[in-house]
């Protein structure tokens, strides 16, 4: 463990890449809540990039114009995100805000890294956000930790010129009809190296977090194979689904090598005209802007449902949160102004509007107009698009669900009994999880996939 801050701070920056933003530190004079002859200094810790300008915009504007001689510090971190909040708090050095995502959230606030910020709000945020809190994602113990500003949608992604050239008419409804799709497509372009369907499957959680998640919270299932009727973990819907990408594989309808194919490689193949269809998030529109520039037409669309209809609604992921106080800031009432100015109307709509990211405030999503970025029409939140409830996260003995999954689709196998063993080995752990208190399981009976935040 590092324990020198200057061992510290130059460790971070050769091993991270940090990129700061701000005025340089100053010691301030008197504690928070009395008069200072100098600025509050705010540490803003965040690993997102790909907004880093404009963020940086913001942060000069609130320096320059907030009343409370407060000044915001920027550092943007290229990878190990996680890695270097933790070693910020066990060398004290941790930063006054930081960037929060559905992935770390919950792992910060049981390390004790996050301040509840219930106290701060005010009537006005709490009608504007609270449609939005979550138990799991940005409320803990009944204490909220974060608010969202964006969130990400899961589509259908496909090559609509490969399309027509097949003879399609639309985008697939039904896995079946995904499956003709992508083996009409692949006979009509495999002279030219041309393939029906692929997924990023060098990962294979990343591939089927991107594409089974989504077709079953859309067939009316908790995409992550857990059930929220019964409060246990249930992969018999998700073991369906695998049936009809194994048919694919085994028609050759899958682009070769995909095996060991990252989501960018695939993207550059996508771009060029080579696949003819996967499922990914809405970051894809900025993607083949801005890195893979793509001549084809191409659009977005709901994903398939098992059977053609839809019972579900489909989730976006990676909302609910955004900035969040750490619990070790000296000046938490300087960090929440800061929150409060990112937090406001005109900045969220911009932050949409530039193509950030999508919104999911209602009230900004009612009055924002649509990103100018081609295809983007195709992933904007519609009526079939919601927030679920989070299921646990558990650590299974053995191989995860994905690993075990994608090997029968490869090498086939007696998928009853590969689903029967995850349920069970899944299942023991989140019992292992609850007794520790490290989960908590409500069983939801009643649970209505259609309305899963019970609108």
């Amino acid at each position: 463990m590092w324990k020198k801050v200057g061992i510290f701070s130059l460790s971070l920056t050769l091993a991270f890449g940090l990129i700061g933003c701000g005025e340089p530190d100053n010691k301030t004079v008197e504690a928070e809540g009395g008069k200072s002859s100098e600025p509050v200094q705010i540490k803003y810790w965040t690993d997102d990039r790909h907004d880093q300008e404009y963020i940086k915009e913001l942060i000069t504007k609130f320096n320059t114009t907030n009343e409370d001689n407060i000044q915001v510090e920027l550092t943007v971190m290229s990878e190990n995100y996680t890695q270097s909040v933790d070693i910020a708090f066990s060398s004290k050095q941790a930063p006054d805000v930081l960037r929060l995502k559905s992935a770390n959230t919950q792992a910060f606030v049981k390390k004790g890294y996050l301040a509840p910020i219930d106290s701060y709000l005010d009537d006005a945020m709490k009608d504007k956000f609270a449609s939005t809190f979550i138990d799991g994602v940005n409320r803990f113990d009944d204490k909220l930790y974060s608010l969202p500003n964006t969130g990400l949608t899961l589509r259908l992604v496909y090559n609509q010129d490969l399309f027509e050239k097949a003879g399609i008419d639309g985008p697939p409804a039904s896995l079946q009809e995904m499956v003709d799709d992508a083996k009409k497509i692949t006979e009509v372009g495999k002279s030219e190296g041309i393939y029906g369907f692929a997924l990023n499957f060098k990962s294979p959680k990343q591939a089927f977090d991107r594409s089974i998640r989504e077709i079953l919270s859309l067939s009316g299932y908790q995409g992550l194979g857990y059930d929220l009727k019964t409060g246990r973990f249930d992969f018999a819907p998700y073991s369906q689904v695998i049936e009809y990408f194994k048919q694919m594989y085994e028609e050759g309808s899958i682009l070769p090598g995909a095996e060991t194919l990252d989501i960018d490689p695939l993207r550059a193949q996508f771009a060029a005209g080579k696949i003819g269809m996967y499922l990914s998030f809405s970051t894809e529109p900025g993607v083949y802007q801005d890195q893979f520039p793509i001549e084809n037409k191409w659009s977005g669309a709901l994903a398939p449902t098992i059977d053609g209809q839809i019972k579900g609604t489909s989730e976006i992921v990676s909302a609910g949160t955004w900035l969040g106080i750490s619990n070790e800031s000296a000046n938490k009432e300087a960090a929440w102004k800061f929150m409060e100015y990112m937090y406001g109307d005109e900045i969220l709509t911009t932050y949409h509007e530039s193509g950030f990211g999508i919104a999911v405030v209602p009230s900004i999503v009612e009055k924002a107009e649509n990103p100018n970025i081609a295809g983007m029409e195709g992933f904007l939140i519609g009526e079939h698009d919601s927030l679920w409830p989070t299921s646990p996260s558990v650590t299974p003995e053995g191989a995860g669900y994905a690993d075990e999954f994608f090997k029968y689709m490869l090498e086939g196998g007696d998928l009853q009994k590969i689903t029967e063993t995850l349920n069970t080995r899944y299942n023991a752990a989140l019992t292992k999880a609850v007794e520790k208190g490290e989960a908590k399981v409500t069983p939801n009976p009643t649970f209505d996939p259609s309305k899963p935040q019970g609108e």
